[in-house]
């Protein structure tokens, strides 16, 4: 196989998200590109390539002139952007209930039944796309176009938790079982029912999310793992 510019760019990104999400690097610390370099036997320009495709993603930050650095794990800020979260996705799916075309949630249910066979074997990030577009593709069938964009926002900034959670946890446990009850809720025009899954669902992930990154803390700083 042959080893190009691009591959060797694909490997050092996976193996420096591995290790930002396996809590190798510490909230909030710097980056140090020079010990990375050597370590992964890499230059710095297919290095600074995978460090700002993973600052785009949101699993690390850059500052101008400081370099890059991991995403601290802050709870009361990945609580507020679920709580609003969940508050705008229920409501907004009390919109779809009353505005969705029965094609479009034709084509939602359809889109669950291609993506849930073999999910389990998917990676990370894949599994991570296919959660964001369910929630993405509901959220458009209220027809609030503003909304659909502060879902976005917020999804950019809670997409390193996701990984964390995914990677870390029972890869799509419940999910999939969720995201149809959902749909199905949609298609039958029950709007309280509709929303009530979609609390539920948007509830359990926060409180698996909030542990993982206790569970976190307790690691780096209680036993000292690196």
């Amino acid at each position: 196989m042959e080893v190009t510019a691009d591959s060797i760019v694909d490997r050092v990104y996976d193996q420096i998200k591995a290790m930002a999400v396996s809590y190798q690097f510490k909230p909030g610390e710097r980056l140090n590109e020079g010990a990375l370099s050597r370590r992964l036997g890499v230059s710095r320009t297919p290095l600074r390539e995978a460090l700002n495709r993973l600052n785009t993603e949101g699993l690390l930050t850059a500052s101008p002139g400081k370099g890059f650095f991991c995403r601290d794990l802050d709870v009361q800020e990945i609580f507020s952007l679920y709580e609003m979260r969940k508050v705008m996705e229920t409501g907004a799916a009390r919109l779809a209930v009353l505005r969705a075309s029965d094609a479009d949630i034709d084509a939602l249910r359809a889109f669950l039944d291609r993506t849930t066979p073999g999910s389990g074997s998917l990676s990370t990030q894949a599994l991570a796309e296919l959660d964001e577009d369910f929630h993405l593709r509901l959220m458009a069938m209220s027809g609030n176009a503003e909304m659909q964009q502060v879902l976005r926002n917020i999804n950019a900034r809670i997409r390193f938790v996701r990984w964390i959670d995914i990677d870390l946890g029972d890869k799509r446990h419940g999910v999939p079982a969720d995201h149809h009850a959902i749909a199905a809720a949609l298609k039958a025009r029950d709007a309280d029912q509709c929303a009530s899954l979609l609390e539920k669902h948007i509830n359990r992930r926060q409180e698996q999310i909030s542990a993982f990154i206790k569970e976190a803390y307790a690691k780096i700083y209680m036993s000292g793992a690196r």
